[in-house]
């Protein structure tokens, strides 16, 4: 706009010009060639600007075209990674939904995730598989000392027998991988060196944090696993956690993580004094036929169906609820 009223100011005046007695022929050559000089510079500056504007919306077109395949590429990798998964794994997937559970943490191919209590692999192998080549998967297992405190009639041959199998996860995991998945590094929670800072896009929880709670009166584990999340992602990394849901109105002592399940409150207040903010809660994995209490374990239920004789009408009864309620919060380290 304001270049259109200079180009206006400057025609006006060349016209007032015109109208007025011509002076000598020097000084008339003079002012013209000013005027044209001006006249030229306001078009050029017009010109640069919409060519400049031209540019802006080009990039901005391109920058959301870009974004959009990205989105599409990300949609197709992690389907095909769902796709790629055993039959065995695939049926679980009404009751853990994994596609929509990255896709609401915001995991894409490419990315750096760490993934607490790997186990078995059942969410590593997708992960390893959609992160691709480019991307990296960091299994965080749990302590040490942490086994024989939270495994029922445990004996040191047994958390042995665990700690040497913990040993070969990092090799277990490269033969899940394949040539066109992940790399694979691995360390134990709350010992995670101190160049390892800020090198994470993600940090995985999924239903992990009951056990850490169990030992904190003891080991600190809760608090000190937080508190190193915080530490290894990089500004503006996210953490998203899956966990088994505690009622608010059930008892503290109960919701303690001994059973299980943990409260939301519970879960977002701990984020949040490591740091954390909280952004959003999802019911992608609710559950509201679980609705447990004093006296319930989360293991009675699938898979587990830990509490009751097979072939029972009370094993049919909990096989019916199907898995627990869940939590499915993220969070993120400020910027």
């Amino acid at each position: 706009m304001k270049s259109n009223q200079l180009l206006a100011g400057v025609a006006g005046l060349a016209l007032l010009a015109a109208c007025q007695t011509a002076p000598a022929d020097d000084m008339s050559d003079s002012l013209t060639a000013e005027e044209t000089i001006e006249m030229e510079e306001v078009m050029d500056a017009e010109e640069s600007m919409e060519v400049d504007l031209s540019s802006d919306a080009e990039m901005a077109e391109m920058a959301e075209t870009a974004d959009e395949a990205m989105d599409v590429s990300a949609s197709v990798a992690l389907a095909a990674a769902l796709a790629s998964q055993p039959e065995d794994v695939q049926a679980r997937y009404d009751a853990r939904n994994p596609g929509a559970t990255l896709e609401f943490f915001g995991i894409e191919p490419g990315m750096t995730v760490v993934e607490a209590l790997p186990g078995g692999g059942w969410y590593s192998k997708i992960l390893l598989s959609y992160l691709g080549p480019d991307g990296k998967l960091i299994g965080a297992h749990y302590p040490d000392e942490m086994w024989i405190r939270i495994l029922p009639g445990a004996d040191e041959e047994r958390v042995a027998g665990i700690l040497e199998q913990l040993e070969g996860w990092t090799k277990t995991a490269e033969g899940w991988a394949g040539e066109r998945g992940a790399k694979v590094y691995d360390y134990k929670l709350t010992a995670l060196p101190e160049d390892k800072a800020e090198k994470a896009d993600a940090a995985l929880f999924i239903r992990a944090l009951h056990n850490l709670n169990r030992t904190e009166d003891e080991l600190g584990t809760f608090t000190d696993a937080i508190a190193e999340t915080y530490r290894l992602l990089k500004p503006g990394g996210v953490v998203g956690v899956v966990q088994h849901r505690a009622s608010e109105d059930t008892p503290d002592e109960w919701a303690d993580g001994n059973a299980g399940y943990l409260k939301t409150s519970f879960v977002v207040d701990a984020f949040e004094a490591a740091g954390f903010e909280f952004e959003e809660s999802s019911e992608i994995n609710a559950n509201p036929v679980d609705d447990a209490g004093p006296g319930d374990i989360v293991w009675r239920l699938a898979p587990s169906l830990a509490t009751t004789e097979e072939g029972t009408p009370e094993r049919a009864a909990l096989a019916e609820i199907g898995e627990s309620d869940r939590m499915t919060l993220r969070f993120r380290k400020p910027e």
